[in-house]
């Protein structure tokens, strides 16, 4: 999806807290060895410079003094344009997310987290924020190039906001205070294999109102998906699988459920919970 429909080019190649935890939980998000992680902040130094996030939001989603200027910026601000169509068409009182752009560190109404945090969705103040150095870093260091690529990580983190619209993301919360944390984690599973198959639907979309996807992004967003599948990233890490702690659902479902949405285009047929 590199320049049909959009008016930017390629370029190149849900919460967390702090320290190791955060590298832990990135890892699990991208299918990316700890120790890549740690080297990357190594070789940064490890510094991140405080910003407050920007309030004001603007045409696109994007929320700052000005349009973003960076070319990975507006390529997030048309994505997530292109997502509020397509949700605001499918689900009716829809309200959109504001994106919020940083570098370094961000606070928000979930906390502070700086930039090893990468993209994620805060359902207390509605607000996507996105690091565009770490899309940069994913795609230089990472290994995970490609315009779908991002785009799926915005329309996934997009699709948790339809989540917490609908009272999924509450739901899912509660329910999780009673349980053991095996069930708890196979329903965060649920979770975010739902987010999968929403970001799925807007996919589908996007390419038949505007023809956004091009050739390979579809098998590329595929790929993703299985790429960062559960029990990828710990027979890469340990050489061997525990489905019990999975959280975000093994390579197999997470193809499968972002394919489904790829196919379907209909929120309905992405009820993980049944």
């Amino acid at each position: 999806m590199g320049g049909r429909g959009l008016p930017v080019g390629r370029r190149g190649a849900s919460l967390g807290c702090g320290g190791l935890l955060i590298i832990i939980v990135l890892s699990m998000l991208f299918g990316v060895d700890p120790s890549q992680l740690i080297s990357v902040v190594e070789q940064t130094g490890g510094q991140v410079t405080p910003q407050a996030p920007p309030s004001a939001r603007l045409p696109g989603g994007y929320a700052g003094s000005g349009q973003p200027s960076d070319e990975l910026g507006q390529f997030a601000a048309v994505v997530l344009g292109d997502l509020e169509v397509t949700w605001n068409s499918l689900m009716s009182g829809y309200r959109e997310p504001t994106l919020v752009l940083f570098n370094g560190s961000v606070a928000s109404a979930c906390g502070f987290n700086d930039a090893a945090v990468g993209p994620f969705y805060c359902p207390a103040d509605s607000k996507l924020y996105l690091d565009l150095d770490f899309f940069q870093v994913m795609s230089d260091r990472l290994g995970a190039p490609g315009d779908f690529a991002q785009a799926y990580v915005i329309a996934h983190e997009v699709g948790h906001h339809v989540q917490n619209l609908l009272g999924i993301s509450e739901e899912v919360q509660s329910a999780r205070r009673s349980m053991s944390k095996r069930q708890g984690n196979a329903l965060l599973v649920r979770l975010e294999l739902q987010a999968d198959c929403y970001a799925g639907v807007w996919g589908y979309h996007a390419h038949r109102q505007s023809q956004m996807l091009e050739p390979g992004d579809i098998e590329e967003g595929l790929t993703a998906a299985a790429a960062i599948g559960d029990d990828q990233l710990q027979r890469r890490s340990t050489g061997y699988v525990q489905p019990e702690s999975w959280t975000h659902g093994s390579s197999e479902q997470r193809v499968a459920w972002l394919r489904r949405g790829l196919e379907s285009g209909d929120p309905q047929a992405c009820n993980t919970f049944s």
